[in-house]
């Protein structure tokens, strides 16, 4: 065999071995070359990792520390401790803040919102510090909060230490831990309002109004990025939580330890689009579709129809072959089922991986009798359903 011959060959079995290695969701990650330290892509709905470059290894985070910041504080807005409106005063603990700031000056009096706005947008260290003021009295007590989310999210390569990402030793974190405590924020849709926003103003009560710069400059190139967090210290180097969503896929790519913020913005967007090449939006089936019918004797002459309450869309890998099984539960417990009336659920799943679940109602009123026997005997006996 000839050279030229050997290396067609050689070129032939290496796709060949590449095709055959990959999971059935996503392509070798031979197919990546990130420069960065560390970093992880992750399907947000499913929280399926796609990609990782040493996840776990421990760094200092900068200011994507500040994801933390704004997720206790988007929990403390939508379960009703407080409020966009409610009013912070900046202390001059806040104000001496080094590092990016929003210029707040002592006893500047400013909305929840804006100094959302501050962090989200501007990565000001003064706004940081008085949202955890005004939430945990001092930074100190709301660093502990922090600690103590991140161990509920299981966020085990972590140690805060403040909550700006300004450096401090033994503050650390991981990139899959960043990517927890990212979707985790990502469960409050307000905050992309801010995250997502390239430039704005706060004028209302000032001189001169403060003008806000997002530092994550994907927001204004990267097609459908609206967040999450940029950081930068001489230790951490260059790092990004970033978050894009097309076409109904919601992908999540986090770098640590770039050499150069272009390196940085480069391994992220090429992360993102190597998730939105394996994944794609799929809908599962429609409100008041028909989901299954079910026998209520053996010759099928009494029977009522499972109908779907609401529409269901799931995001899978693009290409899949795998069937996907229904899995019904109906409330045993009613005596009646009475037409459209929800009576359970109907969950959908891939290889015993669950996609998502639609709640389900009667077509018809279904009495009791023997009824609930012959339904568990019927359910029991249903064929998976392909979608």
């Amino acid at each position: 065999m000839n050279k030229r011959l050997r290396r067609i060959v050689a070129k032939i079995l290496i796709a060949a071995t590449s095709i055959m290695c990959l999971p059935k969701e996503v392509q070798c990650s031979e197919e990546i070359q990130v420069e960065a330290k560390s970093a992880i892509l992750m399907e947000t709905s499913s929280g399926k990792i796609v990609y990782e470059k040493n996840a776990h290894e421990k760094f200092a985070p900068a200011s994507v520390t500040k994801i933390m910041t704004m997720l206790i504080a988007m929990e403390a807005v939508d379960s009703g401790k407080m409020s966009l409106s409610d009013k912070i005063t900046a202390s001059e603990n806040a104000k001496k803040m080094g590092g990016s700031t929003m210029l707040l000056d002592t006893g500047e009096i400013r909305t929840v919102e804006e100094i959302l706005k501050g962090i989200a947008i501007a990565s000001g260290n003064d706004a940081a510090v008085a949202m955890a003021e005004y939430i945990g009295g001092t930074e100190e007590a709301f660093v502990e909060m922090m600690n103590k989310r991140a161990k509920e999210l299981g966020m085990n390569d972590t140690n805060f230490r403040d909550c700006t990402g300004l450096p401090m030793e033994n503050h650390y974190t991981s990139a899959y831990d960043i990517s927890i405590m990212s979707r985790e924020l990502l469960k409050h849709p307000t905050i992309l309002k801010y995250t997502g926003t390239y430039m704005d103003n706060i004028s209302e009560g000032r001189k001169s109004p403060i003008e806000l710069v997002n530092h994550n400059k994907l927001v204004r190139f990267f097609k459908g990025c609206d967040g999450l967090k940029t950081g930068f210290t001489n230790e951490a180097k260059y790092c990004i939580s970033a978050t894009a969503v097309r076409d109904g896929v919601r992908m999540l790519s986090v770098i640590m330890g770039a050499p150069t913020y272009k390196i940085r913005n480069r391994d992220a967007s090429m992360l993102l689009n190597y998730g939105f090449s394996k994944f794609q939006n799929k809908k599962i089936i429609g409100k008041d579709e028909d989901i299954t019918k079910v026998n209520l004797d053996k010759d099928g002459e009494k029977f009522f129809i499972l109908k779907s309450k609401d529409d269901l869309n799931i995001v899978m890998p693009r290409g899949s072959k795998d069937e996907i099984e229904r899995r019904i539960t109906l409330n045993e417990e009613k005596k009646k089922y009475n037409q459209g009336e929800e009576i359970g659920k109907c969950e959908f799943y891939i290889d015993n991986e669950k996609l998502g679940e639609v709640k389900v109602y009667s077509d018809r009123d279904v009495r009791r009798g023997n009824l609930f026997d012959n339904i568990k005997f019927n359910l029991k006996n249903l064929f998976k359903n392909g979608v």
